[in-house]
């Protein structure tokens, strides 16, 4: 039996972890549940699995890692405010099952330096798409990744016809539901660009290897692409139990989480190249993650910052990733990666993200 710390229990993540737990009893048990307002329902969650260790906040959650006994750490807090706890839980030396993406990219090498190989097991479905792909064949066979993105609400449109798009538009996601950072990220592609870097750190491919394709029915999750010319890839029904099951177990599978395809209907699956000129967010992540150091911090700040005014209608939609382009153009990284370094980093340009608003407020 696997003892499982959630953080983030609240959340969509954190919420299916416990449906994933709900139907196996025999095989978890949950050892600490963190939230990170909703103080009510973390109490519910932890009245029906019988969990002693609750809190609520990334510094809680930090405590709760260094002091309560677990297998696996579930990071599903959204936002660099993760950062803390995936060095504790890497720290520790327990399996992180991560859907903190952010913790990760903003962290980059100090996260990786921490971690021990097979240690950090991803949860976003692209990269667990990625994992289970690469099983495949050796890491001296791959030629290059493919992420495949569903286009968010606004595929096909023109950069014109995005200046347009009302915050309500935006989070009417097609296939996910999400928050609201998360989904205004998937429909300006932001959350696609942060999830090439994620890929790099995860799995050591340049970033001319990476490519993102556009995939409507959010059947294929990703591929990998071997030097013989075949492509595996892994394909399911868009459910997040799956992914959340096998950070939980892996490389083991449990049975019966999500629904299989049925191979007895007919379907048709669509392709499409990313149109970077109406969605320059892939290509700003690339720049990004080359440059390394405090810029994915930078470029995950603005964007939060940016998000948050667009939905409070002081930017127009193609504003957000505008705004995180001009406060990048600013941003001179420090000689060293620290932790300091990296608050520092926010923090500036959360406030050079408000001045690039403030300068182009509707």
């Amino acid at each position: 039996m696997k003892r499982v710390i959630i953080l983030g229990s609240t959340g969509s993540i954190g919420e299916q972890a416990l449906d994933v737990i709900r139907a196996n009893p025999e095989k978890f048990q949950v050892a600490g549940l963190i939230a990170g307002s909703n103080a009510a329902r973390v109490a519910e969650q932890a009245e029906e699995f019988n969990v002693e260790h609750t809190g609520l906040g990334a510094q809680e959650a930090v405590t709760l890692i260094e002091d309560v006994e677990a297998d696996v750490v579930l990071n599903g807090i959204t936002g660099s405010v993760g950062l803390a706890p995936t060095i504790a839980a890497l720290k520790s030396g327990r399996t992180l099952a991560l859907a903190n993406k952010e913790s990760l990219i903003v962290g980059g090498d100090l996260v990786r330096d921490l971690a021990q190989p097979g240690q950090i097991v991803p949860v976003d479905s692209e990269h667990s798409a990625i994992a289970q792909a690469l099983r495949s064949g050796s890491a001296g066979e791959v030629r290059r990744l493919v992420l495949t993105a569903s286009g968010g609400p606004f595929r096909g449109r023109s950069r014109a016809e995005l200046a347009s798009v009302t915050p309500a538009q935006a989070l009417a996601h097609p296939t996910w539901d999400m928050g609201r950072v998360v989904t205004t990220n998937s429909a300006t592609l932001v959350n696609k660009g942060l999830e090439v870097i994620e890929a790099h750190l995860l799995f050591n491919v340049s970033y001319g290897d990476i490519d993102v394709v556009v995939h409507p029915q959010s059947i294929v999750h990703s591929m990998v692409e071997f030097i013989d010319g075949s492509t595996i890839a892994q394909a399911s029904p868009p459910d997040m139990r799956l992914p959340i099951a096998l950070g939980l177990t892996w490389p083991e599978r449990l049975g019966g989480v999500g629904r299989p395809l049925d191979w007895t209907r007919a379907t048709s699956w669509e392709f499409e190249p990313l149109d970077s000129a109406a969605f320059p967010a892939v290509d700003v992540a690339k720049q990004v993650g080359r440059a390394r150091k405090t810029f994915p911090a930078v470029f995950n700040a603005a964007n939060e910052e940016a998000v948050d005014a667009f939905h409070e209608g002081r930017i127009p939609f193609t504003g957000i990733v505008d705004t995180v382009r001009e406060v990048l153009e600013a941003h001179e990284a420090p000689a060293d990666l620290t932790l300091d370094t990296l608050a520092e980093a926010e923090r500036w340009a959360r406030e050079r993200a408000e001045k690039v608003i403030a300068g182009h407020a509707r």
